[in-house]
């Protein structure tokens, strides 16, 4: 089965026969012992220190299907190697620029989108509510707004309306965590603690959605809650706002309330708060652990995983742009 590999030490990367050869480099260019990855054991890179690489290993991963993405030392993320796509369909093209172009049919699934999304942090808000943390008040305002949705007209009413519930929704952060403050959310750059790991989160789980889309006939170009724009690939950020609460909020509650990252983990700098190398560790071997989680679906009757659950996302997305079966965004229902 093929796994996410993470790169975070600066070194260079190159092909041996049909495997992956990193050969890590120190600040002096001393190199270390190199290490070896099986290119059929690698689904997707993610590269967080300085990587040296030739247009032939891009070659190579490009035909495993192999995608790389890319994050600075602020844990930015910069971009993906995106191998050329090798699912394509023309009445998958087409019907999808069809519901972007029209626009009832685009507001249908834009509405799904942010339903599925606000469910979800409902949900979140709701089991720690039942866990003594007082969150009435933020789960009331968010059902005001969530009753909001079907009336709007257009994506960017749409927009304004989950701007809202997400305000709110961090609101409600500083009861569930412990010993962290979010206060009010920042971004570009984020300001503490929890800021940091809330961009973070987000960015990979922007990542993984691309991913996942790499593997299905849909174009990650064409969305319908964020409006297509150059240089990025906007249905990976509609498909983002679903699982964002599910996958990247729980992992850092998780990680914050059990102290398995601490303030320790973070350096604050001029007008900004980075996470350390020690931190994205933690942070990411929860967030595999998060991903690699198996629940038992009510329809398919089986164990999937929640990494899983967002190219069966996809495909159901997939199935109501060619008119085959109505979408119905994942929310959690246990």
């Amino acid at each position: 089965m093929r796994k996410a590999y993470y790169l975070f030490n600066p070194g260079r990367l190159s092909r041996k026969d049909n495997t992956l050869k990193f050969t890590p480099v120190d600040e002096d260019g001393n190199e270390a012992q190199p290490k070896y990855i099986p290119i059929e054991s690698v689904s997707d890179l993610y590269v967080f220190g300085s990587l040296d690489a030739n247009s032939a290993l891009y070659n190579f991963m490009g035909k495993q299907h192999v995608t790389v993405h890319f994050f600075d030392y602020y844990e930015h993320y910069t971009g993906s190697f995106y191998p050329k796509e090798y699912l394509l369909a023309g009445k998958m093209l087409v019907n999808q620029v069809n519901h972007y172009q029209h626009k009832q049919k685009r507001m249908v699934i834009a509405c799904k989108l942010i339903d599925g999304a606000a469910f979800n942090m409902l949900k979140n808000l709701r089991y720690y509510n039942n866990r003594d943390k007082d969150l009435t008040q933020q789960i009331d305002a968010i059902e005001r707004y969530h009753s909001q949705i079907l009336e709007a007209r257009t994506p960017e009413e749409l927009m304004g309306i989950e701007g809202n519930i997400r305000h709110v929704y961090y609101q409600a952060f500083d009861s569930i965590l412990n010993d962290f403050e979010m206060g009010t959310r920042t971004r570009q750059p984020p300001l503490n603690e929890v800021n940091t790991l809330i961009s973070f989160g987000n960015m990979m789980c922007y990542a993984l959605c691309l991913s996942q889309l790499y593997h299905t006939q849909l174009n990650p170009t064409i969305s319908y809650l964020h409006e297509p724009g150059a240089r990025r690939y906007s249905l990976a950020l509609d498909l983002a706002e679903i699982f964002k609460p599910i996958l990247v909020d729980r992992t850092i509650f998780r990680v914050l309330n059990k102290r398995e990252i601490q303030a320790s983990d973070f350096s604050v700098e001029l007008n900004r708060c980075v996470l350390k190398e020690s931190g994205k560790k933690v942070f990411i071997r929860a967030w595999e652990e998060r991903l690699n989680e198996t629940i038992q679906h009510r329809v398919l009757k089986k164990h999937v995983s929640y990494k899983h659950l967002v190219k069966l996302e996809c495909y159901k997305l997939s199935k109501h742009i060619l008119d085959m079966e109505e979408y119905k965004p994942f929310k959690i229902w246990w």
